[in-house]
């Protein structure tokens, strides 16, 4: 694709920020907005405007974005919900999609998507910034030069304090909230499922096969509202569905798990938890910290984490992914810590040279399931239910 023309649809606090910290600052061309909300869409405008553009074509329907005959790509930020059904209207067009991340509603929805990219062949890549974080791609690349050894396990979390952000959802107009009433499930995987999933070569000759989600109580927001919103009339007496904390444990083809966390509704610091475990060593994000295998009587030594926390960075002037040594040396720009920035620019560079995404619509499909799975899990009591193959039996060959 020669010239892009972006239609940017949903232009709530995250689609906004992407919107001004990083495509237009990448000096990408914005020539459509698009929000259900008519203040935020006219905003998006006036920010598009403000970054020396011509105002876009601003609208509140995102077929109208599609159809749009000066558009040609599409960037999807709204709220969780409608991210396939514009997804797949986008494809079926014919205008490469980027669309950020959340779990799916049902199977369905995750069949849907690989059904529309077969058919159609139109580009489209998952915004799952996280695989482009500076520690997991360093961990990724000691993976690969076989540091760790055989990978044997990995675990990751979502562990986020949003009591704030879920309990004043009306106010902001926040789809967190009335998915936190509605569903239990894990709701929020692929932050930590992403990076996880490049390490154990996911749908690439790899694949997850079964899955067992549970959830304990809802006590968190329950406690927060009656805290701090105690004149909430909506909120007051409200019962939640989601579960403060859900565990999920999954099995891979070859023999590897994964444990993922849900971990939002209680009081704690901010950690995706991601955890490499290998025959030769290990790589910890809590701890920041790298452990390679040692003399039986170091491997021993309890004061070794006090001393050696944070020595992550120690391996980085040789261990840094190839990625980040090359950002690092341009600078670091955007959001999240700079993930942000690649990503984006890794959309817009596989779309201007025809090349293949990096995260793409079979990891959209395998890593969204795990919302609709643990969902059916916690249901049946943590059952173990299976993954479906979303990849046909290609993965052997992926």
């Amino acid at each position: 694709m020669k010239e892009i023309k972006i239609g940017f649809i949903g232009l709530g606090c995250r689609g906004g920020d992407l919107l001004y910290n990083v495509v237009l600052k990448q000096n990408e061309t914005v020539t459509a907005v698009c929000d259900v909300y008519e203040d935020r869409a006219q905003g998006g405008a006036d920010t598009v405007a403000a970054a020396g553009q011509p105002r876009p074509a601003v609208y509140q329907n995102y077929l109208d974005v599609i159809n749009d005959a000066n558009v040609n790509t599409i960037v999807i930020a709204t709220a969780w919900e409608s991210h396939v059904e514009i997804a797949l209207a986008a494809m079926y067009a014919g205008k490469p999609v980027a669309m950020e991340v959340g779990g799916a509603y049902e199977l369905k929805h995750c069949y849907d998507l690989v059904e529309a990219y077969e058919k159609t062949g139109t580009p489209f890549m998952f915004l799952e910034n996280c695989c482009f974080g500076r520690r997991e791609l360093m961990a990724l690349n000691m993976v690969r030069k076989g540091l760790f050894g055989e990978i044997v396990h990995c675990a990751g979390g979502y562990q986020h304090d949003l009591r704030y952000e879920i309990s004043h959802g009306k106010e902001n107009r926040h789809y967190r909230l009335r998915n936190y009433l509605s569903r239990n499930c894990e709701n929020y995987p692929t932050h930590e499922l992403g990076p996880i999933a490049k390490v154990l070569d996911i749908n690439r000759g790899n694949r997850m096969l079964t899955l067992s989600s549970t959830a304990s109580k809802a006590a968190g927001l329950r406690d927060y509202v009656r805290d701090h919103k105690s004149d909430d009339e909506f909120l007051k007496g409200r019962t939640f569905a989601q579960g403060d904390v859900v565990t999920t444990v999954i099995k891979c083809a070859r023999g590897e798990t994964i444990v993922l966390t849900l971990d939002t509704t209680l009081p704690r610091y901010y950690s995706r938890g991601f955890t490499v475990r290998g025959t030769k060593g290990m790589y910890e994000e809590v701890t920041d910290s790298v452990y390679l295998d040692r003399k039986e009587d170091e491997a021993h030594d309890f004061n070794w984490l006090k001393s050696c926390a944070g020595n992550a960075k120690d391996y980085a002037d040789e261990y840094d992914h190839p990625i980040w040594k090359k950002y690092i040396e341009e600078g670091v720009r955007g959001g999240h810590e700079g993930i942000d920035w690649l990503e984006f620019e890794t959309f817009f560079r596989c779309l201007r040279e025809d090349a293949p995404m990096p995260v793409d619509v079979y990891d959209a499909a395998s890593w969204m399931a795990v919302t609709a799975l643990s969902e059916m899990s916690i249901a049946r009591g943590g059952a173990v239910v299976d993954v479906p193959d979303f990849t046909g039996g290609k993965w052997h060959m992926m």
